[in-house]
C-alpha cells in the first residue's frame, strides 16, 4: 500500500492545504495532534503502526518532515523503524525518498536528522518568543486570561470567519497593514490573530 499521511496541529485546522496533492494513493491518514506528541501515540498514526506491522505497506508519503513529528529524538526513530520494514519514505517538499529502487538512499539519514533538528528548534523558537510576549506585555502592566466582562477564548477567538481570513492571508505573508486594509479591521486585531495563530501553530 502507498499511504499519505498528514498531521495538524490544533482541532481548528482542517487540513484542506493538502488537498493541493493529487496523486493517487491507497489511504490518506490525517492526526489533528501537536507535534510534541510522540508518532506511536497518536489515532491515525496507530492504524498506520497496525497495517506495518500487517506487511501491507510499501511506501509512505509526507509533505514535508514535521509533519511526522517535532521531536528530533522520536522522528529519528520512527523513520529508522520505517527503514528497518523495509518501507520507503518520499517526503514531497523537498522530493527526497529513503529508498530508490529498493536500496537506501546514502544522504537520506543524514538530511532527515538535519531537517528534523531544525523543525525542533523552529517548535522552541516559537515557543519562546510567544514567552517573552507575555512576559514584555506583563511588564507593562498587562492581564493574562480572558477580559473582564467577556467569555471569549483564543480558541473561539481564532475561529471567527475573518479572523481565519486573516490567518490565510498571514499565511501568505502579507503585511499587517495591507491585511488591515483588504478586510477592514485595525491592524491591532490583525496582530492579536497573528500572536494566537502563533500559539496553535496555526502560521
Amino acid at each position: 500500500m502507498r499511504i499519505k499521511y498528514n498531521r495538524v496541529s490544533t482541532l481548528l485546522q482542517t487540513g484542506k492545504r493538502f488537498e493541493a496533492d493529487t496523486d493517487i494513493y491507497d489511504l490518506v491518514l490525517l492526526d489533528k495532534i501537536s507535534g510534541s506528541v510522540s508518532f506511536a501515540d497518536r489515532p491515525k498514526s496507530k492504524e498506520l503502526i497496525k497495517l506495518i506491522e500487517q506487511g501491507k505497506v510499501s511506501e509512505i508519503v509526507v509533505e514535508e518532515f514535521s509533519r511526522l513529528g517535532r521531536n528530533t529524538g522520536d522522528v529519528i526513530k520512527t523513520l529508522e523503524w520505517f527503514d528497518a520494514k523495509e518501507i520507503n519514505v518520499l517526503v514531497k517538499n523537498i522530493g527526497l525518498q529513503s529508498r530508490t529502487n529498493g536500496k537506501r538512499n546514502p544522504i537520506w539519514k543524514m538530511i532527515s536528522a538535519t531537517l528534523s533538528s531544525l523543525y525542533e528548534m523552529e517548535a522552541l523558537n516559537i515557543r519562546e518568543r510567544t514567552l517573552a510576549g507575555k512576559l514584555i506585555f506583563l511588564q507593562q502592566g498587562g492581564r493574562l486570561g480572558r477580559p473582564k466582562g467577556t467569555g471569549e477564548t483564543e480558541l473561539s477567538f481564532i475561529s471567527k470567519p475573518k479572523n481565519k481570513k486573516i490567518l490565510e492571508y498571514l499565511k501568505k505573508e502579507r503585511t499587517l497593514r495591507e491585511i488591515s486594509i483588504l478586510l477592514n479591521v485595525s491592524t491591532k486585531t490583525v496582530q492579536k490573530v497573528k500572536k494566537v495563530g502563533q500559539k496553535f501553530e496555526l502560521i
